[in-house]
């Protein structure tokens, strides 16, 4: 019940639904009727039903009438006078603390009308009418309803008393499981009375707390009491703009942009999304929705509001359902450019943590958790019940399928359901007893894989034992899950050097980062990496006694003075590539490996002629091994570098030195025995810095007791002077890096085959065989039963293996219109409605980029012109057809060519004929997306 007070217009109103007087009956029989009756004040309370108050003083006035049989004619009660239970003559309101029995008494609405048909109503009052309510599964008459206060928004200063009782719905008159009993005034519409709002205008409502804070009545499906509203409590109904936003929703800061919106007038759905930092992928994702028109005309024309599901607990409360609504109203609104989809954003991070602050993610993810929320939130089944999956058990599939999907849609049934999804026939087969499982699941898109070549193209550079060769950059096919022996196998093709006499090395920032062994996978060498591949001496290795080489590994170093304040500190700084040299290992004199060193170097250091040897002291030609052992030169430690720092310094084209050890003082370093040496000698650890644990010294040579590293130690001037940089950097490109494996596009129907190809179930995800009593690895294969109105269909680009990681950039042709599943539909089919197969293409979800980044984009049919656009953030583009298929597409959505033709609008015979769907019309700019 609802009314503004009682006004004299309300009491004049009732004496006209009362009834005519009619003629009275005897005093007995008003008494019978009155108290004893089957319409008196005997009958149970029932809920909804109307009593009224009647001032206590009259009644008994009137008991003491019948009781004296009408003897005493002072004792006649008159006219129903209620004047003393009203605080004023004016809004006729309650006085507060009335107590039945005391100052009034309840009469039923049959034996009120007896009353006021025999004595009349003082002129002027209205009639108390109050309802009966169920208030914690006790009937009571509700003397005093709840008295709110009605604001709109647009006028926050004038308010409207109005009555609800506690069991009145808040909005939709609808007896919901979720809502405690039915509803006869609804608050929301006597708002809109009040304020002569039309019903077909979409509004909400807010209350303020008690802190002065306003909160949103989401669920107005609920009564009064459990809005848990009070007497004296404001509410405010807020109406949509025409441009889809509310009022309440305008930021300061949009303030500016919403005036300049203000006379936009464009195609609806023609609308960018600013990109709020990283959220390309979420852009992407609802621009692909809101381009399917079904499900954009739900939302427009509001059918969703009578579906709003609050009390679903797999749902959102129907937050993400309004906060997606929102978005759709202002993007189809044409009042637009492009909208701020802030609030929508926080709504997701609110309810799926993963999507929370500003990290790139992927918009099929997004896609999935979107649909299953819209889903849950307009569920129109309120209970679930518990259904229990049934297998085939040998009954025709016709028959399993249509159970299936019955239980699916007896749990489920939403115009998500409608639109998206369809369902699978999945057949499981036992490779030890030959147990065939069938059963029919529901499915919302499919993620199909692409045929994935079995092959990987690697760059190495290939270092030869013959100084006087350039390195040469080889481009080798090789097996995706082979291994490093592979590797040289294939590059033996190109050179003819022996797989025996490769060693494989990944080199960053002038050092090795690590030398591989044979049997190690490819899988740990990214395509980024410096591969460089050395040949050594058949009879070395590293780390086996019994070979007679062993092979060092050399680095280049150059002494620099650091900036200090005495100028007395020096450092060593790596640069140019380093080497592996075999070496023999029994009787290496420091000499002998001087001068191997000086021959691996050949090409590009010079030896010095005899005009630049030194005079020297004839006691240092004595000198033990004419090159005195490593000296201890104190250093820093410098760390590994991890595999994600940035492609390597040290790569064909150079790059910058890499500081790695520092000594006190040029004096701590081992003196030279003769200048016409170049460089000095220094044993080091993998890093390059100083390690004298490697090497075991004594007076005839250095023997070795683990894998030794060795620097080749610079002096400046020396550097400046006989080290040619150009040279060392030089390589020379062998004839297959002009190869270029060619990627053959690959067309969407092969994918689909691929999908329903029978496949073995992998060790991680075995199937429990009812017979066997035990997991098996068994056969799978899907197969397509029923498909959906819209098909949206996931490119699987993205490889996740326990082997490798990568993006496949391979060409997907698709067609824009007329893809046909007719041959992939093992339903038997309806042959007279070929169209049931068919779809036309209505939107492509595009990623560019890797793994580790990448941008994402929109190619969308708008529903009313049928024009393509391209979506990019905020920038909106006609494009035409042929700019549709690339590299990039991700995410594939096509539409039933039956329902096209359903949503078509049927033109009058004043209009012009209409370009087909998704056609190209002429008199455009297009924008060249490549």
């Amino acid at each position: 019940m609802a009314a503004v007070a009682e006004s004299p217009a309300a009491a004049a109103a009732a004496e006209d639904r009362e009834p005519q007087r009619e003629a009275v009956p005897g005093l007995e029989s008003q008494r019978r009727q009155i108290e004893n009756g089957e319409n008196g004040r005997g009958p149970p309370l029932r809920a909804g039903e109307s009593w009224f108050l009647v001032e206590r003083h009259w009644y008994k006035q009137w008991e003491v009438h019948v009781q004296g049989g009408g003897q005493d004619p002072s004792t006649f009660p008159g006219c129903i006078n209620n004047a003393e239970l009203f605080e004023d003559q004016v809004n006729w309101r309650l006085k507060k603390g009335l107590v039945e029995g005391e100052d009034y008494v309840l009469l039923p609405a049959a034996a009120w009308h007896y009353l006021v048909s025999w004595y009349g109503l003082e002129h002027g009052q209205p009639p108390i009418e109050r309802k009966v309510v169920e208030l914690s599964s006790i009937q009571k008459v509700e003397v005093y309803p709840v008295e709110l206060l009605l604001i709109q928004h647009s006028d926050m200063d004038t308010a409207h008393t109005a009555q609800f009782n506690r069991t009145d719905s808040i909005g939709f008159q609808e007896d919901l499981e979720c809502a405690p009993s039915p509803s006869t005034d609804l608050v929301l519409r006597t708002a809109q009375e009040q304020f002569l709002v039309s019903p077909q205008e979409e509004t909400r409502l807010w209350i303020k707390n008690a802190e002065g804070s306003f909160e949103r009545l989401c669920n107005t499906r609920v009564t009064v009491l459990d809005a848990a509203l009070q007497t004296g409590q404001v509410v405010i109904m807020e109406t949509r703009n025409k441009d889809g936003t509310w009022p309440s929703a305008q930021l300061p800061a949009m303030s500016s942009a919403s005036e300049e919106d203000e006379d936009f007038q464009g195609q609806p759905g023609i609308c960018g999304l600013t990109n709020l930092g990283n959220t390309c992928f979420m852009n992407s994702a609802l621009q692909c929705l809101s381009n399917v028109p079904q499900l954009t005309n739900y939302f427009l024309k509001n059918r969703y509001l009578e579906e709003l599901n609050f009390c679903n607990p797999l749902g959102m409360k129907g937050e993400i359902a309004e906060a997606y609504a929102d978005l759709v109203k202002q993007a189809w609104s044409g009042h637009h450019r492009s909208i701020v989809p802030h609030v929508f954003k926080t709504k997701v991070g609110h309810f799926a943590s993963q999507f929370l602050g500003y990290q790139q993610h992927d918009s099929q993810e997004l896609l999935s958790f979107l649909l299953d929320g819209l889903h849950e939130d307009l569920n129109r089944v309120k209970k679930k019940e518990y259904v229990e999956l049934c297998d085939a058990a040998g009954r025709p599939d016709q028959e399993v399928a249509r159970e299936a999907w019955q239980n699916h849609r007896r749990r489920n049934d939403s115009v998500i359901v409608d639109t998206f999804h369809g369902l699978f026939k999945s057949t499981v087969v036992c490779p030890d007893c030959g147990n065939v499982s069938v059963t029919f699941d529901p499915f919302c898109y499919l993620s199909v894989p692409l045929p994935v070549t079995h092959k990987r193209v690697m760059e190495v550079f290939f270092v030869s034992m013959d100084p006087r060769r350039k390195p040469e950059q080889h481009r080798l096919v090789v097996p995706k899950r082979g291994k490093i022996s592979d590797l040289c196998v294939a590059l033996a093709k190109h050179t003819g050097v022996s797989p025996e006499r490769m060693m494989v090395a990944d080199v960053f920032s002038h050092r090795f980062y690590k030398i591989y062994q044979l049997e190690e996978s490819l899988s740990s060498i990214l395509d980024r990496d410096d591969i460089f591949i050395y040949e050594v001496s058949g009879r070395a290795a590293i780390g086996e006694n019994s070979r007679e080489d062993v092979v060092l590994p050399i680095y280049l170093r150059e002494r620099t003075p650091a900036r200090d304040y005495n100028n007395s500190y020096y450092g060593l700084m790596l640069f140019g590539h380093p080497l592996l040299v075999s070496v023999p290992r029994d009787r290496l004199s420091w000499d002998a490996l001087y001068h191997i060193l000086l021959y691996r170097l050949s090409r590009y250091v010079t030896r010095p002629s005899s005009d630049d040897e030194d005079d020297g002291d004839e006691k240092d030609l004595e000198d033990k091994d004419n090159l005195p052992k490593p000296g201890h030169v104190a250093g820093g430690s410098s760390q590994d570098p991890g595999p994600e720092q940035a492609g390597p310094s040290s790569g064909v084209a150079g790059g910058s030195r890499a500081p790695v050890d520092n000594s006190p003082g040029p004096s701590h370093w081992p003196q030279r025995a003769r200048r016409k040496h170049l460089f000095t000698l220094q044993t080091v650890n993998s890093n390059g810095t100083s390690d004298r644990s490697t090497f075991n010294e004594d007076t005839h040579g250095v023997s070795f007791s683990s894998q030794p590293y060795i620097a080749i130690d610079w002096e400046p001037e020396m550097k400046k002077r006989y080290y040619d940089e150009v040279e060392a950097e030089g390589y020379v490109k062998h004839d297959c890096v002009g190869y270029v494996l060619k990627k053959a596009p690959v067309r969407l129907q092969e994918c689909i085959e691929l999908f329903t190809t029978t496949e073995t179930l992998e060790k991680e995800n075995p199937w429990y065989c009812p017979n066997c009593k035990q997991h098996q690895l068994a056969t799978k294969k899907l197969d397509l039963w029923m498909l959906p109105e819209t098909l949206i269909i996931h490119l699987k680009r993205f490889s996740y293996t326990k082997f490798s990681r990568e993006k496949l950039d391979t060409l997907v042709e698709f067609p824009i219109r007329d893809l046909d599943f007719s041959k992939f539909v093992i339903k038997p089919q309806n042959e007279s409605a070929p169209e049931l197969y068919k779809y036309d293409l209505i939107a492509v979800s595009n990623h560019y980029g890797g793994l580790r980044d990448g941008h994402y984009t929109t190619f969308a049919c708008n529903k009313d012109s049928g024009q393509w656009h391209y979506f990019d953030d905020n920038s909106v583009s006609p494009v035409t057809e042929n700019q549709i298929e690339s590299k990039a597409a991700y995410v594939l959505f096509y539409q039933r060519q039956d329902v096209a033709r359903r949503l078509q609008p049927q033109p009058s015979l004043s209009d012009p004929p209409a370009s087909p769907a998704c056609g190209t019309p002429a008199n455009f700019e297009f924008m060249d997306i490549n």
